[in-house]
């Protein structure tokens, strides 16, 4: 798997809560190494940090909080890593999404909240779209990486979790692992 991380613009802790975590959850369970969310947000970490704990991947799975995403984007460039901007008003994915997945460098993928600043539409290697029309957050980095990593992404396991899902046609299975 690559070496992608997700940068979360402007977590407002009031309104963005679910909508933040789900976009950390996507990123886990679909192959990124960790996200960083420009914000406070204490109660968020720590939610974030339980579910890790239960469903895995605390060993190469990192959340932090950061309070300059343009900082975090400066520095990713600095060391030679991609910069992925996904926005309505990108590229569309279907034209972009085989000439990124054969760049070997680490990525950063932006996924913004409320009106994203300007400087990142100019200081991004990539505005990426999964279409040209307004939509979440989440399902565009779902798309993205399901794109990336051709479904591949869709089989990860965990083995530090504690708690496996055991497929079922009918009804929920839930075992502890190990």
């Amino acid at each position: 798997m690559k070496d992608i991380y997700v940068l979360r613009l402007s977590h407002r802790p009031a309104r963005d809560k679910r909508v933040t975590t789900h976009v950390v959850l996507v990123a886990r369970a679909f192959g990124a190494k960790g996200v960083y969310i420009e914000g406070e947000d204490p109660n968020l970490i720590s939610s974030v940090d339980k579910a890790i704990e239960i469903w895995g991947g605390k060993s190469y799975f990192k959340v932090e909080t950061v309070k300059d995403g343009k900082s975090v984007v400066d520095l990713w460039r600095e060391k030679g890593g991609l910069v992925i901007h996904l926005t309505m008003y990108g590229m569309h994915i279907c034209k972009r999404i085989d000439e990124i997945s054969k760049i070997e460098k680490p990525m950063l993928v932006i996924v913004g909240s409320e009106k994203v600043d300007g400087w990142y539409y100019h200081n991004v290697d990539y505005n990426l779209a999964v279409g040209n029309q307004p939509h979440s957050e989440i399902a565009a980095l779902a798309l993205f990486l399901d794109r990336l990593y051709k479904g591949r992404e869709l089989y990860n396991t965990f083995e530090d979790s504690r708690l496996k899902i055991i497929p079922q046609e009918v009804g929920k299975k839930v075992v502890k692992n190990g």
